[in-house]
């Protein structure tokens, strides 16, 4: 299966193509299998309706989502980009959208981890070397979370 068909089959069906083109060995996998499936489908969606949406909004340069109606994305049905563009200009919505961003812009420094592009797993083994044992998960996540010098 290619990805331009993936991104335009339903999950369910998509799973079903995926089982039978891989096989699990104990069929006690197939549950967990099933989660990550869903869980993947999901993430990916919510991703591909907030670019889709940030695109609308960019192409359009308006805050306005019900002036986004028209730049909807080719793969999701228009009556559905209606009910999402229709969800997003109600008032609950916006009301914890504008919360959000007063709560980020309240303080700015306090959104941010500190590792940059470094991984993990290049933490655990500097803080490793560093320590001369294996980190807690609490050392990384101090080193990865407060700035240098500081206990913020």
């Amino acid at each position: 299966m290619d990805h331009g068909e993936s991104s335009q089959c339903p999950s369910g069906i998509c799973y079903l193509t995926c089982l039978r083109r891989f096989a699990f060995t104990r069929p006690e996998d197939l549950p967990r299998a099933r989660a990550v499936w869903e869980s993947t489908a999901q993430t990916n969606l919510r991703k591909s309706i907030w670019e889709a949406r940030d695109k609308a909004m960019k192409t359009t340069g308006n805050l306005d989502p019900m002036a986004w109606l028209d730049y909807g994305p080719a793969w999701l049905r228009r009556d559905y980009w209606e009910s999402l563009c229709e969800r997003w200009a109600a008032g609950p919505w916006q009301q914890r959208s504008q919360a959000a961003i007063r709560n980020r812009s309240t303080h700015p420094e306090k959104n941010v981890h500190t590792s940059g592009s470094v991984s993990y797993a290049t933490h655990s083994q500097k803080l490793h070397h560093e320590f001369e044992h294996a980190p807690t998960f609490r050392e990384l996540f101090d080193r990865t979370h407060k700035r240098k010098g500081t206990d913020d």
